[in-house]
């Protein structure tokens, strides 16, 4: 499984080009995504193969490692998933010819309904997000609930083109004008650190029977 998710991401590193025009989805940041991936690989050979001598050897401290290691692990990676979107939203729009990360972001707002990490406050300050200083706080548009005014005119300004094979799922592209909202309308009011979590949570049987049947397989 290491080795297949380390492959991955070497593939997307290297040959862009072809991953771009298989999945569709060519604003995603795929030299960060592939470079996650790859260390995501090595680490996973690792665990696996540390598990596998602890168990053959019956080293139970070994064992141990295996399970602390995964848990730190697991603490580092929540831990930069929070820097780099709070790295993202400091950021958002300051460079317009470099958008990649913004536009992932945006894409997970809109998909899990939700508003900067832990609030929609940490947009609020953004200088990108306002004209002016007498100007009050305003947010991406990605945080606009249209379901809840039945408006989706503010999408308006957002056009996806590539993205039409997708259907009602796909997230259009935010061309180079920053489009955002005031924050006291309509907008989503939960952080995407609780959205992913309860994503995960309501996942979390798929995902266990995704990895048992990996892990028959690799039996």
């Amino acid at each position: 499984l290491g080795s297949l998710i380390f492959c991955f991401g070497i593939w997307i590193l290297i040959d862009k080009t072809s991953f771009v025009s298989f999945v569709g989805l060519s604003f995603m940041p795929l030299q960060i995504w592939s470079k996650v991936l790859a260390v995501s690989g090595v680490l996973t050979m690792g665990l696996a193969l540390l598990g596998c001598v602890g168990a053959l050897k019956e080293f139970r401290c070994l064992l141990g490692l295996v399970g602390d290691s995964a848990s730190l692990s697991a603490c580092q990676l929540k831990r930069k998933v929070k820097d780099v979107v709070q790295k993202t939203i400091q950021t958002y729009r300051a460079h317009p010819e470099e958008t990649a990360a913004e536009e992932s972001w945006d894409y997970v707002q809109f998909q899990l309904r939700c508003c900067g990490w832990e609030s929609p406050q940490d947009w609020f300050h953004i200088p990108s997000m306002r004209s002016n200083e007498s100007e009050g706080d305003r947010v991406p548009c990605s945080c606009y609930n249209s379901s809840a005014t039945n408006d989706s005119t503010i999408f308006d300004k957002i056009s996806f083109p590539q993205f039409s094979r997708l259907g009602s799922l796909a997230r259009p592209r935010h061309n180079a004008e920053v489009c955002s909202v005031p924050a006291n309308s309509y907008i989503y009011q939960q952080g995407c650190e609780r959205s992913l979590s309860n994503w995960l949570t309501n996942n979390l049987i798929s995902i266990v029977g995704i990895c048992l049947g990996v892990g028959l397989l690799e039996v």
